[in-house]
């Protein structure tokens, strides 16, 4: 038996789980799925799931390496990452992450097999396209029984998107405060009166709502045969609304148009990138954090210098446009994902371990801070040393931008707040950062008093 550690947030499901061995990640199938498994196989649903891209590929390992007497066989899935959760995604990657959802369902109904659950955490993005991670999630199917899982899928896929489509608002913080999927009574509330025009609402949320709250809700014996068909026509209504959401938000948010409306110009923008071409052409890297990418303009340059990249911002339309370009364009080595710097993905979940914090999770050989320590030292009262440790303990290599204070940008920002930021100069900037870095590069972005740095953890 070799050592292992089993991995936080595996641990609900009898049928197995996800374990850590020499640096390696496993799926350990227990006895109690063996049958289930086996069908998984020899019904040829694997096989079909894997052709598309829906579901992770793995290897059988014949090694019990944890030794317990529970042990069917070990699975060795292609590797992941980093690994993403459902409060990172923009409202168009919790659809698609849904829709394949669906979509696997279906198929495996086709193979006399169902979904026992639909969480989006049985979904990464991998290659630029969400795929389903979670080999033990297939039951056989009993004709006689509705998807026990409707309800699950509608709290954690269904609800959120017609929150965020409603009420126009960002709902991630909702989905990382409920974790196993937003209640229905809740979702009812939140709703307003025009959504109650719309069919799937009523059906997926006020009759839902009507029916969790009666009295009949819990007599087992009101409960009719739900036939394939229906089950179908579900799947098939639930694919119809997901589908139809539009695709482009007319809203605008504070960074949305930053390139079109609020970029310095376009000279600024060219000079910018020469820099960082070169910057790039003398770094190893081969993965990058880029933090405040906006739509992706440099998190793009990055992918184009072979980099694995993962692209954030706190603005979801910044994202979302990001996103749609990785589908449409098919960019396998961009990830983009929501994130507030002020406020990163903590840990949560059972013994706030469940699921770890976005740092745990993203570890990147560079990281890029372009345009960005004005905001968090103006806009969120970050001071410089402590930005500086924050680098430090996230980038093992750095390329950062500093605004002054005679920048135009910078000007706007102080003229409505009092100038407390006394050492909020260059020299400051070099000096805090030099604690924890050497710098390789600096040079002045032509035509304004920006500079760029390419640094290196000591």
């Amino acid at each position: 038996m070799t050592t292992y550690t089993r991995h936080p947030s595996s641990f609900k499901d009898p049928s197995g789980f996800v374990f850590e061995s020499e640096g390696k990640i496993y799926r350990q199938v227990n006895q109690f799925y063996a049958a289930q498994y086996r069908q998984l196989l020899d019904s040829g649903l694997y096989k079909q799931l894997v052709d598309r891209n829906q579901l992770i590929a793995h290897e059988e390992v014949a090694d019990n390496k944890t030794g317990m007497s529970e042990w069917y066989t070990t699975l060795l899935p292609e590797p992941i990452s980093p690994i993403s959760y459902p409060y990172e995604w923009c409202f168009e990657q919790l659809q698609d992450a849904a829709l394949l959802t669906l979509s696997v369902l279906k198929t495996a109904l086709q193979h006399g097999m169902i979904l026992k659950d639909a969480t989006p955490y049985n979904i990464q993005f991998h290659k630029g396209k969400p795929v389903f991670i979670d080999t033990l999630s297939f039951d056989t199917y009993d004709p006689k029984q509705p998807w026990i899982a409707y309800r699950q899928f509608c709290q954690c896929f269904l609800f959120p998107l017609y929150l965020e489509h409603y009420l126009k608002t960002d709902i991630q913080k909702i989905l990382s405060t409920y974790i196993d999927g937003i209640p229905v009574d809740f979702v009812a509330k939140l709703l307003p009166l025009k959504s109650r025009l719309s069919l799937g609402v009523w059906l997926h949320v006020y009759l839902q709502h009507s029916a969790t709250t009666s009295p009949r809700a819990n007599n087992k014996h009101t409960a009719a045969t739900f036939s394939k068909k229906k089950l179908l026509d579900v799947i098939s209504h639930l694919t119809n609304i997901i589908t139809n959401f539009p695709a482009n938000k007319t809203y605008k948010t504070t960074w949305s148009n930053y390139y079109e409306d609020t970029i310095l110009s376009k000279e600024y923008l060219q000079e910018k990138e020469k820099i960082i071409r070169e910057f790039c052409q003398q770094t190893n890297a081969r993965s990058v954090l880029d933090l405040g990418a906006n739509d992706g303009y440099f998190s793009r340059l990055f992918a184009s210098h072979n980099m694995q990249v993962i692209a954030t911002d706190s603005d979801n339309r910044c994202i979302s446009r990001l996103y749609q370009e990785v589908k449409q364009k098919n960019i396998q080595n961009i990830l983009p994902l929501m994130l507030d710097i002020a406020n990163p993905s903590p840990a949560i979940g059972f013994h706030n371990q469940e699921r770890a914090a976005f740092h745990d999770r993203i570890k990147t050989d560079l990281v890029a801070a372009l345009a960005l320590v004005h905001h968090l030292v103006i806009g969120k009262n970050i001071s410089m040393p402590v930005l500086a440790d924050y680098f430090n303990d996230i980038a093992p290599e750095l390329i950062i931008e500093f605004v002054p204070k005679e920048d135009e940008k910078v000007k706007q920002m102080l003229a409505t707040r009092p100038d407390t930021f006394v050492d909020y100069d260059q020299a400051n900037f070099e000096q805090y950062f030099s604690k924890y870095f050497d710098t390789l590069e600096k040079k002045a972005v032509v035509g304004t008093s920006r500079t760029l740095y390419r640094m290196k953890r000591k």
